[in-house]
Order: C-alpha cells, then structure tokens, then sequence
C-alpha cells in the first residue's frame, strides 16, 4: 500500500499554533498564504511538474471572533520512494466441457521519483500449462516467447508436478521508470479434474495489497447440462472449508451455462485478509451423465471422450493398508494417520477384506496369513492394533512394499478366480528411505518386480520431508496414483479424502476402443479401475479422410468388468463436417483441439517419467517437447521469456547478456512452495579458502581453538557403513551434518587393518524451510524447495530456499546456509585408484557464526569451547611444571620441544602429544595437540555415541546432555 507525508496545516502556522486551543486566534493571513504556496510547490515537484488539482477549501482562513474553529485539515503528499501499488487485480476464467481458459490482469504504478521493481506472483495448479505472458509498460507491448529447454541433467525426472504441493508460483520482476505503470497478462489453461463427484476450478486471489478493484468472473459452459453448483469459501490451507461463498459473490446459474462474478470493496477485502492473501477462490460443480459409452465431442479433427457412468454396483475389493511408523511420525503426524485409518475402517465394506502393516526399521503384519473380512470383530481388533502403534526407528520403504505385496498375491491366488475383486495398497510415508535397500532406482525395480502388475498402489505422502517423485514412479508404474499431504490440521481429512476417492470401484479392466479407420491418434485408452466419483478422459485426433467424410461416424465401443458381469457399452457419433461446425460451437474455436494437446503432452511426460530407456526417454521429450511449442506451453521441457524486456523496462539502457539471462531465469522461475523464493544458476569461479576445523583422509580430525590460540586432532577409527554425526544443532540453528564412511584396505606394512573415508556426506536444514544436501565425490543433490542433481565435474552455483551450493569442478563443494553457516567438501577423486584408495570426501566448517553455543557432534562440540595445555613433558623425563597455552602455542615455536602435554577441557585432563598434519591435500599444514585412542576423554562420551541410525538422522546425540 502507498505511504504517504502528512503536512498539517495548524502546524506549520509557526508558535501560534502550539498555544491551547481556547486560547487561540486564527492563525495569522501570512502565514497561511505561505503554507498555500510552499504546498503548492511540493506537490508541482512531487508530480514531475505535472498539473495537480488542489482543493484550497480544505485549508482553514481566518474566521472572526466568536466562531468555532473548524476541524484541522491536512494535505496528503505521495511519499516519493514508495514501491509500485497495485490498482487493480482481475481474473477471468471461461470453462468449455471442462476445459478452462483462466486469464490474469494485474495493473501497477510507480509513483515514485525513480525507477522501482515491480513483482508480479501469481499462484496457479500445477497441473495446469501457462499458454501466454505479456507485459505493457508505458505504451510498449513485451510479448513472451516459449522456447525449447536444454536437456536435463541424469537423474532429474519432472512429472509434470513440481515441489511438495499440487500449486506452483509463476514470478516476473520488472524494472518500472519513474511515473509509470505495468500491465502484466498471465494465461493457463488445464482440464478440470473430477474427484468425489465434482470438477472444482481453484483460482487464487492472493494480490500481496488492498487492492482497489479487485474482481473474479467465472463463465461456464457444459452443453450436457449443470446438476450441481457451489461456490465455497476462500481457501487458504483447508481443504474441508465449508459454508457460504465469499462475501460480495453472485451467482446466476441457467440450465447448461453458469456465470460467478466476486468483487469484494476494500473494506471487505480488509475484512478477509488484511495483507491481501485473501485464499483461493473455488468453484464446483458436476454435468449430467446418463449410462451408456460417455460423452464425446468432436470438433475441428479432433475429439474428447469423457466416461462417468453411475448407478453401478460397487465391486468387492482387497485393500492392504502399509502405514510408516518411523520415529519422524512422532506427534501430530501419527495422531491424524490414527483417526484418518479410523474413520477409513468404518466405511469399509462388508464385501471387503483388508490386513494392516505398519513399518520403521522392521515391518510388522496385523494378520499374518492373508487379509480377513470386515466384520465387528475385526475392525475392533484393527482398531486396538492402529491405537497401539508407536513410531520408532528408520524408514525401511522397500521392505514394507514386499511383504505388502506378498501378502497381497498369496491371498489373491488362493481365491476363486470367478470372483471379481479390486485389489490395491495404500502406502503411507513421511520421510525418506533410510534403512535396508535407499536407492530410489533399486527400490522402484524392487517394486514392479513384487507387485507384477497384478494390482495397484496408491502413495501418499505427509509433509515436506518426503521424496515425492519416488513415490509418483512407484505409483504410475503400478496403476497407482500419488497425492501430497500437507502437514498442517487438516492432514487427518486429507487421507480421508483419498481414500473416498477410491474406496468405491465400480468397473475394473476398461478398454476404450475407436473406430481403426477414423482414428489417427489416441491417448492412453486402457485403465486398471474406475472408482465413483472419478472421470475417465481420452482424448484423439480425426484421419483427414474422416473428418472430411460427410457420412462417416465414429464408433466408441467401452468394455469392463463390473461386480458380477461384463461390461460393453457401445456408441455412433457423427463426425461429418466437424471442422465446419466448428465455427458454431460455443467457445474457443479449438477447443478440442487444445484439450487434445493438453491430455497428450501429459501421456508423454508421464510415459517418460516411467521410462527406463534413455534413447526411449529422449524420443518422448522431443515429441512432447514439439507439442509444446506448437500450442505456446509452458511445460518442464519448454521454457518462457521476454525478448527486449530488460531495455524498455528501465532507463539504464541495454543490459549484458548475463544480466539478461539472470532476468529470463527469475522471469520463468516457477516454485510450489507457499512462501515463493528464486532459484538460480550461474558459474562459479574456483576459490581456495583455509580452515582449520575439518575431518579429512582416514578420517584425521582437526579441531580449532582460536580463542585458546591452539589446534588439537584427533582420529576416528569406525567401521565401513558407520554413519558419524559430524555436527548437531537441530533445535537451534536446524544444521545437521552426518558423514558415512567407506572402507578400504590398508597398506601393506602399515599399523592398520582397514581404511575408512567420508564417502557421503549430509546437510539437513530445518530451518527457515525443510532442505537436504547430499554429496558425494561426483555429485551432489539439493532437494528442498526444488530438487538439482548436479555434477561434480562442472563449476556451477545453485540458490534455492535460503541454501547456496557452490561446485568447483572436481576440486570443492561450498554449501553457505544463510550467509552465515558455512561448509567446505574437498572432492578427492583418483583416476587410477590404488588398492587402498577410494573417492571420498573432506569436510571442512569454514563459518560457524550461525551455529548455536549448543550446537553438538564430534566436530560441533569444539565450536564454542575453550581449552588449555596445563603440563608439559620433554622427551619423556616427567613435568616440566604448570604451564599455560601461551607457553606451548600452536605454531610450534616452543612446542616442539614439548613432545607431551595434558590438556584441560570441560574440567577433564587429556593426554595428548605433538604432531604436524597437513590438509587441503597437502597445501597447508597445521600443527596440533593429538589425542589417542578415539579420542578418548576429549570428546564427550565415546565415539560410539555419536553414531548416528542413517544419513538424514536429525535427533540429538546421546552425550548433548552431558
């Protein structure tokens, strides 16, 4: 909202005015003129020299003796460093058959002196495509062009779906001149999906500001007829929001059309949200459907098949329930699972039959020997086993999914094959895989090979914590579907809502069939289950022969198994002259057409995802990739920009390349948390920073201790797999770092048996925002608010979140954690590696200022403390008498002719001896105190202590209490 300066009137009258008030005269005829003058001159200048209106009314002039003095009056000036203000934010949505074109204007104006940024957010579904951006500053009209993306990287798989939520956030930054203003346009598209009965068309009114007009218009059309309309209320993170639609809302609704207008006053909109995130503004509704082979509309070559049926028995079905129990379920999260599989059981049918397995390091069967009927008794049991889970332990993923699914099959084979049934898993997690088989890859392969196609499995995920695409492939490669839970109060009703979703299958085995000789090309057109409530879409384009035919039909035929019969619904639909009529049909002119490309460009990205061929994966990126830029899609393999944004949107003139580049990359920057940020990604020169503290090589330990002007090492000798907690300030700070080792060989003729190394090493961050880092020798993973899998082998620099990652090509990794944490790992790489050599890794804590005086782990607990070598020994003769550190300081000048000291730390005596280490492979040495035996005595507790379950273990170390 503008600022403004407030020129009082009275007080600028000079000392007359600060007499009280009884005691006042008019305030003197100069002074008043000058007052008229001086604002008069202000406002001429504030303006630019523009022509203000001025009402000389609202200024006092004197009155004569007697009569009351009028209220005082004040000019208002516009502050001149005040930020763009939004003048108005409107959004117009038109549905065609379920297909929705959503436009966006927003308006603002820089009333500043100088050139200001102005931000446009626009939050939008993920699902939907963004077909169109324009910005008009001044009279220049900046239209966007959509281009091809690069490849992406190995390992980095996009589903359509970004993040942790089913939203994402569409940023612009633009450069505003002085007495301007910007029009920003914003188009999506999508098809409206159908759950629980109904379409809803989410549109999200969230300005930032108060703005003066504000307006949503909804126009929809669905020539099979309305049967059902609500309008609900603003949504902001609850789902399960009911009551009457948002204040200033009308309504007015015909047979096969509908029209929603909401335009709220500023005093409403202050009402709702004074910040101007007033929620999402959502429409539902659902369209007549009759029995038979569904509804399909033909225009313009191309056709879309929409199958609903209803008033169908409900098919028996086989349900496994697979909860994870691991210790991150602790609280509220385990707490909504109980009552969500509560409320569950109770609408459980008694045609059903379900088995519980709840998971965390080991995995626990309710029922061994196959699934039992729902009956009183057995829900009672079930509902006393789900009451006593407690949640402990690891994350054992791949496990759970094999003994689910074994269960699963041995109990399908044993029943009558006659039998109709519907059989699924229900997976539920919050976290990642920590324990037994962690390799995305190896789990997903684990997976199809257990279920064999013989049922589906539906994931879900709870909170932010979760890797999601995995359990998006483990679902789409077996039949499944995925959904995000947000972890907020409405979790508990979330769950439940899925499972409404497919708690009820009506057919099973569908098979769309077309005619062969008047379809070119189809989408997908065979599913695994309908459940109520749902849609089956496909989508098709038209052989020219066909469209052009004049007495040709398109024939539908649709099989499937229901609860006790087959299942054939068959249909004619006259396609004869579709692109002629065309023209009068209601709507977008390619409609059809459109929603055509749409469902395609989804089928091939999702068919690349679940793709394990890179020629075959290439093959689906080109081919979605073209669709892309022949319908002006914003999809992950496209990109969008403005050419000639940068040099009129300021008057600074051009701009270099970079900088362009820079501005195109915030101008795409699409994120799905609720809190937008940037990401971005540039080259990173390489650097050489020293630091003391560190654990590098077998692991050496090096400890620094400025204040005490002294270095003491150490070593670690842990056994292959072991994972160290490095440093633990979860509470404070939210860093943790956990380093895995990785054995070797020793050399022939050394002390040791084995060599150990850092061969992974972690970084998680809980705060501000949930984030993971994990490096390896040859690459590293940033997976918090977006997720990069970048190589080792190429300088690069990554911010997201709060987190900047930093690659130095085959040299460093530096990972800076809210400018003032940061983290150094030397890349120790071998081209012809001896027997005893391995790729590990080097950890250095270049800053800790960040870090809490709390803060833990075999490195952590040296950051804050103090110590100090109280006797000496020489050549092993006896004490050489109470010293203090400044008499044997670290750099060696008399050190080195005291071989053995005892060292006082947190009131324990050390022993310790003399040595020399080099780090930074060898570039820098380091003179430090050493202390043997797994630095016993040094460290609190044993090193044992500091073990911790796996690599992304946050919970606090057992010695943090001594």
């Amino acid at each position: 909202q503008s600022q403004c300066v407030v020129l009082c009137c009275a007080q600028a009258a000079g000392p007359h005015s600060r007499r009280p008030l009884s005691d006042r005269g008019p305030p003197p005829q100069s002074n008043m003129i000058a007052l008229l003058l001086l604002a008069t001159s202000y406002l001429t200048l504030g303006t630019g020299g523009a022509h203000v209106d001025i009402d000389y009314n609202a200024i006092p002039l004197p009155r004569p003796e007697g009569q009351q003095r009028p209220a005082r009056q004040a000019i208002i000036l516009p502050r001149p460093d005040s930020k763009p203000h939004m003048t108005d934010f409107i959004v117009k949505s038109t549905i065609f058959s379920r297909y929705a074109f959503t436009a966006v204007s927003c308006t603002m104006v820089n009333r500043a002196l100088r050139a200001k940024d102005a931000i446009f957010k626009m939050q939008f579904p993920a699902s939907a495509f963004i077909s169109n951006f324009t910005m008009i500053i001044g009279n220049k009209v900046h239209q966007s062009e959509v281009s091809g993306k690069a490849k992406i990287s190995k390992g980095k798989e996009y589903s359509g779906k970004n993040g942790e939520s089913e939203v994402e956030i569409f940023t612009v930054t633009a450069n505003l001149p002085a007495r301007t203003k910007v029009l920003f346009l914003l188009t999506y598209e999508e098809l409206l999906e159908r759950r629980l009965g109904k379409y809803t068309h989410a549109i999200s009114v969230r300005p930032n500001q108060i703005v003066p007009k504000l307006a949503v218009e909804i126009h929809l059309t669905e020539k099979s007829g309305i049967t059902f309309l609500e309008v609900a209320p603003l949504r902001n993170n609850n789902l399960s929001a009911t009551g009457p639609p948002p204040p200033s809302t009308k309504i007015n609704r015909a047979k096969t059309s509908a029209h929603v207008m909401f335009r709220p006053t500023v005093r409403q909109q202050v009402g709702i949200a004074e910040n101007g995130v007033l929620g999402d503004f959502i429409l539902r509704y659902d369209v007549n459907r009759e029995l038979g082979a569904g509804e399909i509309q033909v225009q313009n070559g191309y056709f879309v098949h929409y199958f609903a049926p209803k008033d169908l028995p409900a098919v028996p079905k086989n349900v496994v329930f697979v909860i994870d129990t691991s210790a991150s379920m602790l609280g509220h999260k385990i707490k909504q699972t109980k009552d969500a599989l509560f409320t569950i059981l109770n609408d459980l049918r008694p045609i059903d039959h379900f088995n519980i397995i709840n998971f965390s390091g080991r995995v626990k069967v309710w029922k061994h020997g196959g699934l039992v009927p729902v009956t009183r008794d057995t829900l009672r049991d079930a509902r006393k086993y789900i009451f006593l889970m407690s949640p402990s332990g690891g994350t054992n993923i791949n496990d759970a999914i094999e003994t689910g699914s074994e269960l699963l099959k041995d109990y399908i084979d044993r029943q009558d094959k006659t039998l109709r049934r519907v059989s699924l898993i229900i997976f539920v997690t919050d976290g990642r895989p920590t324990i037994s088989v962690v390799q995305p890859r190896q789990i997903l392969s684990n997976t199809r090979k257990a279920i064999e196609k013989r049922f589906c499995l539906f994931t879900l995920g709870i909170g932010r914590d979760v890797d999601y695409r995995l359990l998006e492939r483990m679902a789409l490669d077996n039949c499944g579907a995925m959904r995000r839970i947000r972890e907020d109060s409405d979790a508990g009703a979330q769950l439940k809502g899925f499972f409404d979703e497919i708690g009820t299958p009506l057919l099973s085995d569908i098979r769309v069939d077309y005619s062969e000789d008047a379809v070119e090309y189809v989408t997908r057109r065979s599913f695994p289950n309908y459940f109520n409530g749902s849609e089956l879409v496909v989508a098709g384009k038209l052989t020219k022969g066909a469209d052009n035919d004049s007495s040709s039909n398109l024939h539908v035929a649709v099989r499937a198994s229901g609860s006790d019969k087959q299942l054939t619904l068959e249909a004619d639909v006259p396609i004869s002259g579709s692109a002629s009529r065309a023209q009068d049909k209601p709507g977008h002119p390619d409609l059809i057409q459109r929603a055509w490309s749409f469902l395609t460009i989804k089928e091939l990205l999702r068919s690349r995802m679940q793709s394990d061929s890179s020629r075959n994966r290439d093959t689906l990126s080109d081919k979605a990739r073209n669709l892309s830029l022949e319908y002006h899609f914003l999809t992950p393999l496209t990109s969008i920009s403005v050419p000639g944004m940068e040099q009129g949107a300021g008057p600074g003139g051009e701009k270099e390349a970079d900088d362009r580049a820079a501005q195109d990359q915030r101008m795409q920057s699409l994120h799905s948390d609720s809190k937008p940020g940037r990401s971005s990604l540039s080259k990173k020169k390489k650097t050489v920073v020293v630091s003391k503290t560190s654990a590098d090589g077998d692991p050496h330990f090096i400890a620094d201790f400025p204040l005490s002007k002294l270095s003491v090492c150490f070593n670690i000798d842990g056994q292959p797999g072991d994972v160290l907690r490095l440093v633990s300030d979860h509470e404070n700070s939210g860093v943790t770092v956990n380093g895995q080792l990785t054995g070797a060989p020793a050399p022939l003729g050394g002390h040791k048996k084995q060599r150990t190394y850092f061969s992974t090493i972690t970084i998680i961050v809980s705060k501000p925002a949930r984030s993971y880092i994990e490096i390896t020798a040859h690459r590293v993973i940033l997976d918090g608010r977006d997720r990069f899998v970048l190589s080792c082998d190429r300088s690069i620099e990554v911010e997201s979140n709060g987190l900047l990652v930093a690659i130095s090509a085959r040299s460093q990794v530096t990972v800076t954690i809210e400018d003032h944490i940061s983290f150094v790992f030397l890349l120790h790489q071998y081209k012809n590696p001896a027997p005893f050599q391995r790729d590990h890794l080097g950890f250095y804590i270049l800053n800790s200022q960040g870090l809490s005086s709390s803060a833990h782990g075999l490195l952590g607990q040296f950051l804050h403390s103090r110590v100090q070598i109280v006797e000496l020994f020489t050549n092993a003769s006896g004490p050489t008498g109470q010293r203090d550190h400044a008499v044997a300081g670290a750099d060696g000048s008399e050190g080195m002719a005291a071989t053995a000291a005892s060292l006082s730390i947190k009131d324990r005596l050390v022993p310790v001896v003399w040595k020399q280490r080099w780090i930074y492979n060898g570039m820098h040495r380091v003179d430090c105190w050493f202390a043997k035996n797994n630095a016993a005595r040094l460290i609190d507790g044993s090193y044992k202590d500091y073990l911790a379950a796996h690599l992304f273990d946050t919970t606090a170390c057992n010695t943090n209490q001594l």
